[in-house]
């Protein structure tokens, strides 16, 4: 009888073996297991060095920098890293850079001599390649830290004379030196690379420093830092303020044209910027002489969102060359102007602290409801030349 039961019990295994082997096949093959996962989680594509997700997912979930819609895969994915802030400098020389086109928010402002440097913010989407990369300045440290304790913050050295513009230092005394700071000097290949042929042309070694979004946060993981960028493992959004936001105005309420023109520094044209409204797409498409791209996508960059904030500019007068490091008076209050669905917006900014949001008022005080999409930030001298037709 025992020896019976063992045959039965070996015939029942060995069934079941087999349907287990052949449903895995069945499902494999024909495609029946892909269709049955999650529809929340599928997987993401690599193209070339790019992520891609499907586009043909419904748009639902809204970035939380800038209001944006992407789909429930592409939130899976950005909920796995902290935002990044990547310092890409903005001389005539360096253009075409890339990557700009895919930041959730841009910080413009002079770095020297009139010429003006880019923080761009990476959070919900991947840029691939993004540069040429340039160094700190101390102003833009206190953008990057309104994204958690210990936020990404890519660039390239930085000012280090003794005084009130001496960045590098800072960024120790903040704490972030060897953990969520991310200087080449201390980095190097292949998280960061020169490329002296991208722009089709001889350039000099300053314009040269590239890196990509994802390399980035790869290494962001080998210092322990996911979505949680806090030594203490908190999430880097849990004091985060986002902004307000609104569906784009009606087409029938759009202004035919708008034009905005910036000068930061009176009289230099070559870093005059002009925004230029296009009523059918909503968005300010941006040129510096001529169309302003993104070497990522040959396409020209552009932006839902133009805030231009008039701060108080000063010399550092920290005996460098030619007196070049500047200072911004960042924290405080002060005149903003929003341009947004072809409408100028008179307001003001408010930001009582390093770490505290930049927020966005209109004359009546309300907060400011932005468009979704990118929010491009000009930080300005109070002279600032700034026209509008």
């Amino acid at each position: 009888m025992d020896k019976i039961k063992l045959i039965r019990i070996a015939f029942v295994a060995m069934v079941f073996l087999v349907s287990t082997g052949l449903s895995y096949l069945f499902f494999s093959k024909s495609g029946i297991a892909s269709n049955l996962a999650s529809p929340l989680t599928p997987q993401v594509k690599i193209v070339g060095d790019k992520i891609a997700f499907d586009q043909t997912l419904p748009k639902t979930q809204p970035c939380p920098l800038n209001g944006a819609l992407y789909s429930k895969q592409q939130e899976s994915w950005w909920k796995k890293h902290a935002p990044l802030g990547v310092m890409i400098e903005n001389h005539e020389k360096a253009r075409p850079q890339s990557g700009l086109s895919f930041s959730d928010i841009v910080y413009e402002a002079i770095a020297e001599g009139g010429i003006t440097r880019f923080l761009a913010i990476y959070y919900c989407q991947d840029a691939s390649e993004v540069g040429p990369i340039r160094s700190a300045r101390t102003y833009f440290l206190d953008f990057i830290s309104e994204y958690g304790q210990y936020p990404l913050y890519a660039h390239v050295g930085g000012a280090n004379q003794p005084g009130p513009a001496d960045a590098l230092s800072q960024i120790n005394s903040y704490g972030w030196g060897a953990y969520n700071d991310m200087n080449q000097f201390s980095i190097g290949f292949p998280t960061f690379w020169r490329d002296y042929d991208r722009l089709g042309h001889p350039a000099q070694t300053e314009h040269t420093m590239y890196s990509t979004t994802d390399k980035l946060w790869e290494f962001a993981k080998t210092r322990g830092i996911t979505d949680s960028n806090d030594i203490e493992g908190d999430k880097w959004d849990i004091d985060f303020e986002q902004y307000s936001f609104k569906d784009d105005a009606p087409l029938a309420k759009r202004p035919a044209s708008q034009t905005l023109h910036i000068e930061p520094w009176e009289g230099h044209k070559e870093y005059a910027t002009d925004w230029v409204y296009d009523r059918t797409t909503n968005l300010y498409k941006r040129n510096n002489g001529s169309p302003q791209i993104d070497r990522n996508t040959n396409k020209q960059l552009t932006s839902k969102n133009i805030v231009l904030l008039s701060m108080v500019e000063t010399s550092a007068n920290d005996g460098y060359e030619d007196n070049a490091h500047l200072l911004y008076r960042t924290k405080g209050t002060g005149k903003a102007t929003i341009f947004m669905d072809g409408v100028k917006t008179t307001g003001t900014w408010r930001k009582d602290s390093r770490t505290a949001r930049t927020l966005i008022f209109d004359a009546s005080g309300a907060p400011i409801k932005f468009d979704r999409g990118t929010i491009w930030f000009h930080i300005l001298p109070t002279d600032a030349v700034v026209t509008v037709k």
